[in-house]
């Protein structure tokens, strides 16, 4: 009986032995088949990565692992801080390698004619006709002034006042159109939201006292925008300066 369990002793140590030199061998096999191939560092993605995320947030969700050379597509990426400041231009799925061309700017990310809204802003939309808005000629980016006038009542004189400067414009839709589309033309693309005709839907990025009074204005008053870029002047006379309220 004891010469059995030696036996079994015996075999269960030279079957971990075996694995042992087995697993060796093979770890050295693939390290030299690895080295014949000049293996490179690269970024994979771990854990499914959504659309916009910064670079800095992708944490845990990307490990770097050394691989052969002749798998690595051009543009891998090789060093994360050499993106800082980018964000994913797409969804990543786990089991890819991070690209260069997945990762780009933030505002390469924002709908065609508007701009980023500042941290801590709020947008609102007025809707106002193509004259009230410079001629038309306005554009996202641009900062403008408000003049908003009242109409007296019981015995109170009509009133116009400018009591905000410099506001950000994030989008424009709507007129001018000066031409019509030709017979038979087909719409391409996405088409932005109809508009009154004359009309333009101008969208504004303000903080809460600021959307306040906008939308006071846009309700009981009547609104007129003027250009006012960051270097212009906020002289006021005081003739005709009221309140919106």
């Amino acid at each position: 009986m004891k010469i059995r369990i030696l036996a079994g002793a015996v075999m269960a140590l030279l079957a971990i032995a075996g694995l042992v030199i087995i697993s060796t061998y093979v770890g050295t096999a693939d390290a030299r088949a690895l080295g014949s191939q000049e293996p490179r560092e690269v970024y994979l993605v771990t854990a499914p990565i959504l659309e916009g995320t910064p670079v800095e947030e992708f944490g845990e969700s990307v490990t770097l692992h050394t691989v052969p050379a002749s798998i690595v597509p051009d543009g891998a990426v090789t060093e994360l801080a050499t993106h800082s400041g980018t964000v994913a231009a797409v969804d990543l799925q786990p089991g890819e390698q991070l690209l260069g061309s997945r990762l780009v700017d933030p505002q390469a990310l924002e709908e065609p004619g508007t701009v980023p809204v500042p941290d801590g802003l709020q947008e609102v939309t007025i809707q106002l006709e193509a004259p009230r808005v410079i001629g038309g000629q306005l554009a996202a980016g641009d900062t403008v002034g408000f003049f908003v006038s009242f109409e007296g009542e019981e015995g109170r004189e009509s009133k116009t006042a400018k009591d905000l400067h410099k506001v950000l414009v994030t989008s424009v839709q709507g007129a001018p159109s000066t031409t019509a589309p030709a017979e038979g033309a087909e719409a391409t693309g996405n088409q932005a939201p109809a508009v009154p005709e004359g009309s333009m839907l101008v969208t504004f990025a303000v903080n809460a006292d600021t959307a306040e009074k906008i939308v006071y204005a846009s309700e009981f008053g009547r609104i007129w925008l003027s250009l006012e870029p960051e270097d212009a002047e906020e002289n006021d006379n005081g003739a005709t300066r009221g309140d919106f309220e």
